[in-house]
């Protein structure tokens, strides 16, 4: 049974710049089958989600100039669902409005945020690792950040800093 307390927010408002000329300002790679499985990045992300969160618990934020292509790619969610931005402001303001407003929904909300570009080929035990974090957070009242071990450098993405502290399967950053 899903926990009613868990909510997700899909970031969909990114302008792929990374990946032109296949992914555009028009179209991002969000909404783009980007490796021929016959759906989006969106749709999977949405459909990762929707295995451990109630539907109606998932929400997406997104520029206005993509609400009508997150309604047609995701027909199960409904326009209350969507969070529109009226101007793009980054990562960090989408977050906190994001999470405002399911706050206001429910404060007893723990609340997953996952890009909606990312490909996950270990579908189970990202799902695992998504729940342990969402129970550890629902019980510790923590920021919880999932990530891997590189196997590389890789300048485009951020990396974490762990303590040698560990809480079960959970380091303190």
């Amino acid at each position: 049974m899903m926990n009613n307390n868990y909510y997700c927010i899909i970031m969909a408002g990114g302008m792929g710049r990374r990946f032109w000329p296949y992914s555009r300002k028009a179209l991002p790679k969000q909404f783009l089958d980007f490796f021929g499985t016959g759906q989006t990045l969106l749709q999977q992300t949405f459909d990762r989600y929707k295995k451990i969160i109630p539907t109606n618990n998932i929400y997406i934020t997104t520029h206005k100039d993509y609400k009508q292509i997150v309604l047609d790619l995701l027909p199960e969610i409904t326009e209350g669902q969507l969070i529109i931005e009226e101007e793009r402001r980054n990562t960090a303001p989408s977050i906190a409005y994001a999470s405002h407003i399911i706050q206001k929904i429910n404060p007893d909300a723990t609340i997953v945020v996952a890009p909606s570009d990312h490909l996950i080929l270990k579908v189970e035990e990202f799902k695992e690792a998504i729940l342990k974090g969402l129970e550890f957070a629902s019980k510790n009242d923590k920021l919880v950040t999932l990530g891997i071990k590189p196997n590389r450098p890789e300048t485009g993405y951020g990396y974490i800093q762990i303590d040698e502290e560990k809480k079960g399967d959970f380091y303190k950053v």
